[in-house]
């Protein structure tokens, strides 16, 4: 199945890449608590210039990147608090298009600041900025496109973000994949078809480099929907471990220039392959009311119980509306039904944004009789100077409510993060 997928994957590309015509594409936005906080991350893409001679394509290519430094300290009640100072960042190179096709290559570099890092007597490193080992180098990105309005494709490593694989980029390294993804777009439909083999970065492991996902790589297609009703429809297949379908419905109620209301709602399936242990049935919702510069928003995933079976939300941060900075409904979804609920408020103030969120998260009995209830609150400060220079600071606290002694549940984290995009 997977090679087919290729082989006309492959055909089509080559016979598209004669007739080049430029595309406009709209950009969803994206709504979890997680994913707020990975847009103070994100690098402004650069427009690609059209050229005419192949020569002229490495000649008018663009040079971009981004310098990135990270302090994280994390307090724990049950082991020696860490705390870790890295820099690093990424240098990008992308060539002009000619006929739609162009090329890109990108390398992500991290590294600990020792002075101002742990194993000094203080406390402990991390390992979660730059590996082990102190340092992390990558190239993370190595692609050819094609981009036009028959169909667009990149083959390669590459940035992927999809409602099961997404570059989390809320750290020194984001993830990014091995594989090719293939793109139908239209004024009203979007058909996404892709095969990812390997990914690396934070959430993959910084000590592991370029990781499978699954046995034999991951399938998976999806359909968008961009009218007034917005909607998707995913299906993966990870191999050797689940099937997994995903689908959202959201609609936005505009009362005037500066207030709406948007309503959005999810469903995760996940069926189990070779007694993988991965299977679950969860649902959402979402409501998030603007008012001018102020954002009130409330999420709710619940996830049914199966029996022996958990949760998957895939390579990434996941898609699950009431994912947090670290908790997610997949730390508590095994053997048991569990819910999660976030409720939060976000604010514009000129270069500023303020964040404020409060996560839920109930687990009902297992097989064993055992319960989970943890909370995690996030509060965050974000500072853009004309996308440029950005830097924000987030304190995470997360507490067991179930027990009065100290678990591995109970931790404080704090990060500040600046970035310089050039």
């Amino acid at each position: 199945m997977k090679r087919i997928i290729l082989i006309t994957i492959s055909f089509t590309l080559l016979a598209s890449s004669l007739n080049a015509i430029e595309c406009k594409k709209e950009v969803q936005d994206l709504k979890s608590v997680r994913d707020i906080i990975q847009t103070g991350s994100k690098m402004p893409q650069k427009d690609i210039t059209l050229v005419d001679g192949f020569r002229a394509m490495f000649h008018e290519g663009k040079v971009s990147g981004q310098l990135r430094s990270v302090y994280v300290q994390n307090d724990l009640e049950t082991a020696t608090n860490t705390y870790t100072t890295a820099f690093g960042g990424l240098l990008k190179y992308e060539t002009a298009k000619f006929n739609g096709v162009n090329l890109g290559f990108a390398m992500n570099y991290s590294e600990d600041i020792s002075n101002i890092s742990g194993d000094n007597g203080k406390g402990k490193r991390s390992d979660e900025l730059s590996s082990s080992n102190e340092k992390y180098a990558q190239l993370s990105e190595a692609y050819i496109a094609y981009e036009g309005c028959v169909l667009d494709y990149k083959l390669g490593r590459q940035i992927v973000d999809t409602p099961l694989a997404d570059s989390d980029d809320i750290r020194m390294i984001p993830n990014t994949f091995e594989g090719i993804v293939a793109q139908y777009p239209s004024d009203v439909f979007d058909v996404t078809l892709g095969f990812l083999n390997r990914w690396q970065g934070v959430d993959a492991g910084l000590d592991d480099e370029w990781v499978k996902t699954g046995e034999n790589g991951t399938t998976f297609i999806g359909v968008s929907y961009k009218g007034v009703v917005q909607s998707s429809l995913w299906y993966y297949n990870i191999s050797e471990q689940n099937n997994a379908i995903y689908a959202d419905l959201a609609y936005t109620f505009e009362f005037s220039e500066t207030s709406s209301l948007s309503a959005s709602i999810q469903y995760l399936n996940e069926t189990e392959i070779s007694n993988s242990g991965i299977e679950a049935n969860i649902f959402g919702a979402l409501f998030e009311y603007t008012l001018k510069d102020l954002t009130f928003g409330f999420a709710y995933n619940t996830s049914a119980k199966e029996k022996g079976k958990s949760s998957f939300s895939g390579f990434g941060g996941g898609t699950l509306f009431t994912n947090m900075d670290t908790m997610i409904l997949d730390e508590i979804t095994q053997d048991r039904e569990a819910s999660s609920y976030v409720g939060g408020v976000s604010y514009a103030l000129g270069d500023f944004s303020l964040l404020y969120a409060y996560g839920n998260f109930k687990g009902e009995n297992d097989s064993l009789g055992d319960k989970e209830h943890i909370v995690e609150q996030d509060i965050g400060v974000e500072y853009n100077y004309n996308d440029e220079l950005v830097a924000y600071i987030m304190y995470v606290a997360s507490e067991d409510k179930l027990n009065s002694l100290s678990t591995d549940n109970d931790w404080n984290h704090l990060r500040v993060m600046g970035n310089y995009n050039f």
